[in-house]
């Protein structure tokens, strides 16, 4: 997975630099050219050891090993090896290797076109959610987004460390907020639903993202996500549920009622 690791760095920081799979010679590079070497670095090495490493673990004469530098370059950038690690961890929190609905989007559109049921559309998109925050996905690609997510998501929980950490945590939870607002207000859309005043799909969007947080720092910790196949005889709607979905479906139930007049609410759950 390194090499397809190292691929995706160099294309969202596209600064001449060595492939940092191999040891290379050393070449004559701009001081911020460096800086962004040495932080792709960091976070190839932190995504290879995973969410329980720390930023405070990656030490900055391993970086430059890796890197084939001088301790010079480094401290010709920052003060110590502290420094570092604080622009190491804002780096990662500001990284994307996709879009922040994309998953979820791609998860429903067939559906929703093809006029499946609200349910249907909740349990993918909750499926789709839950696959983002699994390591353990056949496809490398996926793996390491959610590397990246979980990453991110336990660097935001200590982002009182540092004042330029907890804005990056700041500022990517404003993007993500934007990003699935417009994704549930197009959903919404596609089934008719409206939502419930004084409530904007603002609200809508913090407590879907506050429950979907809380289950992944659940995934974190190495809980199991509860999974239960409702019969026709259960109070729950039939078919197989993650705990996630049903709580989704609680919100949708809660935050939203159907348009006067819509007849496009095919099988979305009702208030």
């Amino acid at each position: 997975m390194s090499r397809i690791l190292y691929f995706v760095m160099i294309r969202l920081f596209p600064q001449d630099g060595p492939d940092i799979c191999d040891a290379v010679p050393m070449v004559r590079r701009t001081g911020e050219e460096t800086r962004a070497l040495l932080l792709r670095v960091g976070m190839q090495m932190l995504m290879e050891r995973g969410v329980t490493a720390g930023v405070q673990h990656i030490r900055i004469q391993d970086v430059l090993r890796r890197a084939g530098l001088t301790t010079g370059a480094a401290y010709r950038l920052w003060v110590d090896q502290t420094d570092y690690q604080r622009d190491l961890a804002v780096a990662m929190v500001r990284l994307r290797l996709s879009g922040p609905a994309d998953y979820a989007r791609a998860a429903v559109e067939d559906l929703i076109a093809a006029g499946a049921s609200g349910d249907d559309v909740i349990r993918a998109a909750s499926a789709a959610h839950l696959r983002s925050a699994s390591v353990d996905a056949d496809d490398p690609v996926d793996a390491m987004d959610a590397q990246s997510f979980l990453i991110a998501l336990a660097l935001r929980t200590t982002a009182q460390t540092w004042p330029e950490l907890t804005e990056a945590s700041r500022e990517r939870h404003r993007e993500s907020i934007a990003g699935f607002a417009e994704f549930y207000a197009h959903v919404m859309a596609a089934y008719g639903l409206r939502m419930k005043e004084p409530l904007t799909i603002e609200d809508f969007t913090e407590a879907m993202a506050a429950l979907g947080e809380g289950f992944a720092v659940r995934a974190l910790e190495g809980i199991d996500h509860p999974t239960y196949d409702a019969g026709p005889d259960d109070e729950v709607p039939e078919g197989r549920w993650t705990l996630f979905a049903l709580g989704v479906r609680a919100l949708v139930n809660e935050f939203t009622v159907p348009l006067e007049g819509d007849d496009r609410v095919r099988g979305a759950p009702a208030p």
